[in-house]
């Protein structure tokens, strides 16, 4: 099983979406494929799940069937974490919920970020438990258990994110062709080489018996979002952008030097340059499915049903590449 983080600091560049669709195209190449959404915005969760059903997993009171029903009893120091909730998408997709009430976790898990130095063990299961919870949780499939494990998070450098990021084996990086998302390059790059270098420290003091992530968080490369398109080509006011993505990707993210430009298109570290599908997003939405799911039936008509098409081929792609790197059988349709 391998845990992929797509994580940005800049917010608003599709992220949760991106993740959403991949997870359906996994899931549709025989992938068995566990989402789980550590956003505490929980949209990843809305996209998945009718209102009524939302209704039911965030009720007054306790959630047992949310990422926040598994932490709480860390939350209130009564014990370690409770068995998760694994909602059953389909036989090869399943979601563990995200929860509003999550952002409370985040001083829990700031507090044990030091106290781990000093070898405490109550701080071990803290900082351990969403890597814990996604190990029961890809359990949900007797025998062979979870192929691959897809982890949303928020856009920010917080706590809950570390906790995520350590529990994951790789990273992608899904960003926009513009100034803030070379920003928010540029700050997360440093803090994955110092979380990395840290808990790499803090796993020589952790107790025997906890599983404990190895935190390795590799970079994959990363995903251009939602660019405009121009003569089937990046219009040109994204375009400046774009080409100096390759240069901030390596210096900042890899911490290699750049001296050499490169385009967008020629960089192995680019795992897809994906289309804005505006007119569908909302119709796909309507019929709660991925857009390259829409029928005819679902409003996908004339022009629609060819731009379905170039979607299923674009995901279809990108998953292809995102399972190599990870050493997971994509098996062809």
């Amino acid at each position: 099983m391998k845990t992929i983080a797509f994580f940005n600091n800049k917010g608003g560049v599709g992220k949760t979406s991106l993740v959403y669709h991949l997870s359906w195209m996994f899931a549709d190449h025989n992938v068995k494929t566990l989402v789980v959404d550590l956003d505490p915005q929980a949209n990843l969760t809305a996209m998945f799940l009718r209102e009524e059903r939302l209704e039911e997993i965030w009720p007054d009171g306790e959630h047992p069937d949310t990422v926040f029903g598994s932490i709480r009893p860390i939350l209130r120091g009564t014990g370690d974490i409770a068995t998760p909730h694994v909602e059953k998408i389909n036989e090869n997709l399943g979601l563990i919920c995200g929860d509003l009430g999550l952002s409370r976790f985040e001083d829990k898990l700031s507090d044990a970020w030091p106290r781990c130095h000093n070898q405490d063990e109550a701080s071990f299961r803290t900082m351990t438990a969403f890597h814990r919870l996604i190990e029961q949780g890809a359990a949900f499939w007797n025998g062979s258990g979870a192929d691959l494990v897809l982890i949303d998070v928020g856009p920010n450098l917080g706590a809950i994110n570390r906790s995520a990021l350590i529990a994951s084996d790789q990273v992608c990086v899904p960003l926009a062709p513009d100034l803030f998302s070379l920003q928010g390059l540029r700050n997360l790059g440093p803090a994955l080489r110092d979380w990395r270098r840290v808990w790499g420290d803090l796993v020589l003091k952790a107790p025997e018996d906890l599983s404990i992530p190895a935190g390795s968080m590799t970079p994959v490369g990363y995903i251009v979002m939602q660019h405009g398109i121009q003569d089937s080509s990046p219009a040109k006011s994204y375009r400046r952008w774009m080409n100096r993505v390759p240069k901030v990707y390596r210096e900042s993210v890899l911490d290699e030097k750049s001296s050499s430009p490169m385009e967008v298109i020629e960089d192995p570290f680019c795992l897809a340059m994906l289309k804005h599908y505006r007119s569908l997003m909302p119709m796909a939405m309507e019929a709660r499915k991925p857009i390259f799911f829409l029928k005819s039936g679902d409003g996908a008509i004339g022009s629609h049903l060819e731009a379905v098409k170039n979607c299923y081929g674009d995901f279809d792609k990108l998953a292809k590449k995102i399972a190599a790197a990870a050493g997971i059988a994509y098996q062809s349709i």
